[in-house]
């Protein structure tokens, strides 16, 4: 028995698991293959919470241009926080949507899974603490607007969505940006999780129609009981 079989054996005994971090073996690996490539030197990262996506980034080797956006309050504060003593990243306290207005966001008990939309039974069955506990007023804005406080003639754009059902509505209030969008990270749900979201197929189907194809996918959360994929993320790139 090798000696890299016996730590694998061992960390899965202790409910982890040893992944070659390679484009074969690792998503993360394969994610910063597809940023490389494409020359990606601003992420856009919309549902940033606290900031937990933009440092696995760094951790992995990006060293771009990081503009993170995240409209829950207490989240928000560790998301600037986070982002303090990092120059090229930029935080933004504001949820991202198809118009200019105000709207009340569900938060989570796990602050994650917050979201502008009401959550399903199917969700709440499958992570029990992602049950709504409270609702905080939040500005909503369009990407449109925004986008060209952040941009640069020659920048490679590269747009992460993390809205817990509320892609859609975001990619709607970005129909201008997305021309100057090279990739994309979506999470998709495989089934309905929230009232109203899209899901994978369709979503897949409307980026197609903008140029962008699926490169890769990164597994998300599934049921506990059946095991049940419910989410993926979805990194969409023009060919």
């Amino acid at each position: 028995m090798s000696y890299r079989f016996h730590i694998k054996r061992l960390l899965r005994k202790a409910g982890y698991d040893l992944v070659r971090f390679d484009v074969s073996h690792s998503a993360t690996a394969r994610r910063m293959r597809l940023l490389r490539h494409y020359g990606i030197d601003l992420v856009l990262d919309v549902g940033a919470n606290a900031g937990r996506y933009a440092r696995d980034l760094r951790r992995t080797g990006y060293r771009g241009r990081i503009v993170s956006f995240e409209p829950l309050s207490s989240a928000y504060a560790g998301l600037a926080r986070a982002a303090a003593q990092d120059p090229l990243w930029e935080t933004v306290n504001v949820a991202l949507g198809r118009e200019h207005t105000t709207a009340q966001l569900h938060v989570a008990r796990n602050s994650e899974s917050s979201s502008l939309l009401e959550m399903l039974p199917r969700h709440v069955e499958a992570a029990p603490e992602a049950a709504y506990t409270d609702a905080e007023t939040v500005a909503v804005r369009r990407l449109d607007d925004l986008f060209a406080a952040y941009d640069r003639a020659d920048a490679r754009v590269f747009l992460k969505i993390d809205a817990q059902g509320y892609e859609r509505h975001i990619l709607d209030g970005a129909r201008q940006t997305l021309g100057r969008i090279t990739g994309l990270q979506l999470e998709m749900s495989l089934v309905p999780l929230y009232e109203g979201e899209t899901l994978f197929r369709p979503m897949i189907d409307l980026l197609a129609a903008q140029g962008f194809a699926l490169m890769s996918i990164e597994p998300g959360f599934s049921d506990p009981v059946s095991g049940r994929l419910l989410q993926m993320d979805g990194l969409f790139f023009r060919e």
